[in-house]
Formats: C-alpha cells, structure tokens, sequence
C-alpha cells in the first residue's frame, strides 16, 4: 500500500465528553461512552446547523457565527448525553420519554446561554474592567487595550490551569486527546487501529482551543482599531463584537485545517502550546471510545481510498 505524509481534510471534528469521545461529520454526530459496566454505549443522532438551515454555510465570516453557536448547543447536548450514561434515570426510561426530551432540549438552551453569559463576564467584561484601573497611570488608550487583551489571554490560561486540577477534567483532557489522535490518524493517511492512533499526535490545528486563542488574538486587534469614549458604549462594543470575532477566528482555524504552509504553521503555534495544557495522552481503552466514534459516523475506508489510494482487500484489511 501506499503511504504519503501529506494530510488531508476529512471534514470530521469532535469534542470530548465525560468518559467519552463526540464525532461529528456533515449533519451526523455520534456520542461514544465508556459506562460504568466498561462496555462502550454510542448514540447516533441527526444535528442540522443554524447555517445549514438557513443557507447561510457558505459564506465567509458569516457562517463561523453559527458555527461556533451550533458547537456551543451540540456540545451542550453531548455533554448532557455523556451525563446522563451515569445517572439511574435516563430519559429512555422515562414514562414519558416526548416529555423528557422535551425537557432536556430546554435544559441544554439555558445551560448554553448560561455559560456564554458566564464567558462573556469573565473573558470579555473582567479584561476590560481590569484594565481600566491603568487609566490614572498610563494615559496611551493603545497600552491600556493591549493590557485588556493581555489580562485576557492570562485569565483563560490561568482558568485552564485552574480547572486542569479537577481529576474529572483532567481526563476529559485525556478523552480531548484521544479525539485529536484518531482524526490525525486517519488525516495523516494512516487506517484507524489501536496502534496507528497510539502513535499519532494528540496536537491538531482545528482543535477548539486554538480557535479561542485566535478569538483573543483577533479581539486585541478589533478593540485596539474600534474606540468609543463612553464607558457603557465601550462595553457594549464589546459584546457586539463578538460575532464578528467568532466569524473571523472561524475562517482562521478553518484556513489552518486546510493548509501546510509555513505562515499557517506559525500561526497555529500558539495554539499548539495551548494544546499542550488542554490534551493529555489517553489510554488504549480512552482511544477505543473515540475509535467506535469516529466509526459511527464516518466511513474511514473509503476516506484512505480516496485520499491516499489505500486498497483494501476485505472490510476487515486495516494492514499498515
């Protein structure tokens, strides 16, 4: 068989979850779990974006806006699923399951909208408020929004850090890990077993960490252009902004997934060094979940067929 070195876009992309791996590919998700029992559980579901309804997905900057919210609301409702693997109630077994889910739609839209809120105040607000308190000792507008920018990078680093203490998180970080490792596996041109992931990087550059550091880069830039003197209006600004930043963050990652050249490598740097603080190296049994994942809702095969010429003799041919 062939092999090349050069990757290739598979389209897939994915977040972990608790004790468990989310894939995501065109308008089809799986949630793959590891319960209590050790047996993988996988749910196989239907999400069709706000872009992709509205038409709207193929227009540039416009289409990272409901991209990240489509991330925000699937993650939310994959995160609830991974959840609800290890309560005694499951909404399956509920008398009435339409009411149930129900229930969990809108339980998954306020958690959504409480936690935007949440990182609005203390990505967006905090940084601004805290850089205020320079504006009786240095009198250059442009320092005092580089400081905002600064304080902002430094509070999401130092919340990774703080989170990162919490044993649960730190293997959600592992579980981010073995999602990272079965999509570069197969980006790579390598078939999906145990090994090949094992062996692949855990660093990739859509990864959703590097699109938030890009979103901070890409708000020092727009706060440092776009001024208004009063303090609400600066605010406001500020907030308003942030579907301009989303879109323009979105079309960055989306360009670095898609291309080798050495602007984008330097580019994705910073967002591999913050990797290094949000993904931890799995275990064989953390990288079967994202395995069963990924194969639910992609068909690898044919993907190394038609990127790499891989030939296989059987459904069972995965030799390297």
């Amino acid at each position: 068989m062939r092999k090349k070195k050069i990757n290739h876009y598979s389209g897939i992309g994915g977040q972990a979850v608790l004790e468990g791996v989310m894939m995501r590919n065109k308008d089809m998700y799986a949630v793959a779990v590891r319960k209590e029992n050790g047996e993988i559980g996988v749910e196989v579901d239907h999400y069709l974006g706000k872009g992709d309804s509205l038409g709207l997905n193929h227009i540039p900057f416009v289409r990272g806006v409901f991209a990240f919210w489509d991330s925000l609301v699937l993650g939310m409702k994959a995160l609830n699923y991974s959840a609800s693997m290890f309560e005694q109630e499951e909404i399956a077994s509920a008398k009435d399951p339409i009411a149930a889910e129900s229930k969990d739609k809108i339980a998954t839209t306020i958690t959504t909208i409480i936690a935007f809120v949440l990182a609005i105040g203390i990505f967006m607000i905090l940084p601004y408020y805290l850089s205020s308190l320079f504006n009786g000792h240095i009198r250059n507008n442009s320092v005092i929004v580089l400081i905002e920018g600064g304080l902002r990078i430094a509070i999401f680093i130092a919340y990774i850090l703080l989170i990162s203490l919490m044993k649960d998180i730190r293997r959600l970080f592992r579980y981010h890990g073995a999602e990272h490792k079965c999509i570069n596996c197969l980006e790579r041109g390598k078939p999906l077993t145990l090994e090949n992931v094992r062996e692949s990087t855990r660093l990739h550059k859509r990864c959703g960490s590097s699109f938030l550091l890009f979103v901070m880069f890409v708000s020092i830039v727009l706060f440092f252009f776009i001024r208004v003197e009063s303090i609400p209006l600066r605010i406001l600004v500020r907030i308003a902004l942030i579907p301009v930043i989303a879109g323009i963050s979105y079309e960055i990652i989306r360009l670095a997934g898609r291309s080798n050249n050495i602007i984008i490598k330097i580019i994705s740097a910073p967002g591999y060094a913050l990797q290094m603080l949000t993904t931890r190296e799995p275990d064989d049994e953390m990288i079967e979940v994202g395995m069963k994942s990924v194969e639910a809702v992609f068909d690898w095969r044919e993907f190394l067929q038609d990127s790499f010429g891989y030939k296989f003799e059987d459904e069972d041919d995965v030799a390297q």
